[in-house]
């Protein structure tokens, strides 16, 4: 679409003929020499024609007027604007804290086929239907074992997540489980954050016996910066010794971020807890649209600047043009009688 930046411009138009009709026209005095045979020498050197002036011509007042609207145009700043282009930008960054300490190995799961697998494979799978539902928010991974570590930064690329979820294994951070400090790194996480919403899910099938700082305080930290914790427990709460299931711990971290407590004894009730949570933690998405746009002003000056010099090289030629044979002739009659010659 064509659009002028500075339209109001175009109310300069009539300003050429308005300061012809108000301004006193110039008067010129030309300096010259009367001669009684002015006709005769005007007539031999060319100057006999009878055609009109250019500027008094249809031509010679159009031209003007041309050149002044291109002038204009190009002054008032036409640009043509693109199809708009829109950006999405997304409103919550969202953090998934997974377990991957020695007791996901139990096979007490059953895959999306019915076969039997392990904790961990089964949270791949219900963890990447998730993903694939979180279109237009920020996802980041963060593993723990001993110590947490990030296993994808946040990012909008869900394909990138799945895969680095795919990536993991059973004990490549450690068999114990640091729940507290994945908790911390996510916290730190967040300080680079501008998404409006945080939210933290963290996943886990023990109790916390490996993090320098407990989990409850942890979550007091996240909920003094607005960060939302949910906790998923997965597993076996009857299981004794380090493998054992802190409910009560869960359950206290949940309430402390402002987030809810899920337990899940199958694969069916896990697929039931993101669905869930796909409810709570809404998607918004910010749309924001730019229309480009491509600037056309050096199209009427080149325009003009053509006309200007295609009309002066037309008054050239034709000022510079030969000259007719009689013409020539009777010039040198004069000079053959110098009797006609009257000073």
């Amino acid at each position: 679409m064509l659009t002028f930046t500075h339209l109001w411009i175009f109310a300069l138009l009539p300003l050429p003929w308005l300061l012809r009709a108000l301004l006193p026209a110039r008067k010129v005095s030309a300096v010259a020499v009367r001669v009684p045979f002015g006709k005769r020498l005007r007539s031999a050197v060319g100057g006999g024609s009878s055609q009109a002036p250019v500027t008094g011509s249809i031509g010679g007042r159009l031209l003007p007027a041309l050149i002044w609207l291109l002038l204009v145009t190009a002054i008032a700043r036409p640009q043509w604007l693109e199809p708009p282009v829109t950006k999405d930008l997304p409103t919550r960054d969202l953090l998934l804290l997974v377990d991957l300490s020695g007791s996901m190995r139990q096979q007490d799961f059953t895959s999306a086929a019915g076969a039997m697998v392990d904790r961990l494979s089964a949270v791949k799978e219900v963890l990447g239907d998730f993903l694939t539902k979180r279109e237009g928010d920020r996802v980041g991974l963060v593993v723990f074992g001993d110590a947490p570590f990030l296993q994808a930064p946040f990012s909008t690329d869900l394909d990138l997540s799945r895969q680095l979820l795919e990536e993991t294994a059973i004990g490549m951070a450690g068999p114990r489980t640091a729940f507290g400090d994945a908790i911390g790194l996510g916290v730190s996480l967040f300080e680079a954050s501008d998404a409006p919403a945080k939210t933290i899910i963290a996943l886990t099938d023990g109790n916390d016996t490996k993090s320098q700082v407990p989990p409850v305080e942890a979550a007091r930290i996240a909920s003094e910066r607005d960060i939302r914790i949910h906790a998923v427990a997965m597993g076996d709460p009857s299981t004794l010794g380090e493998e054992k299931l802190d409910e009560e711990t869960l359950r206290r971290v949940a309430e402390t971020a402002g987030g809810s407590y899920f337990f899940a004894a199958d694969r069916q009730e896990l697929d039931g807890i993101y669905e869930q949570l796909d409810r709570i933690e809404t998607r918004k998405v910010k749309v924001i649209s730019h229309r480009p746009k491509r600037d056309l002003f050096f199209w009427p000056l080149l325009i003009a600047l053509l006309i200007s010099a295609g009309e002066k090289t037309l008054a050239v030629l034709r000022n510079h043009g030969p000259r007719p044979a009689p013409q020539r002739l009777r010039w040198f009659e004069c000079i053959r009688s110098p009797g006609n010659w009257r000073w």
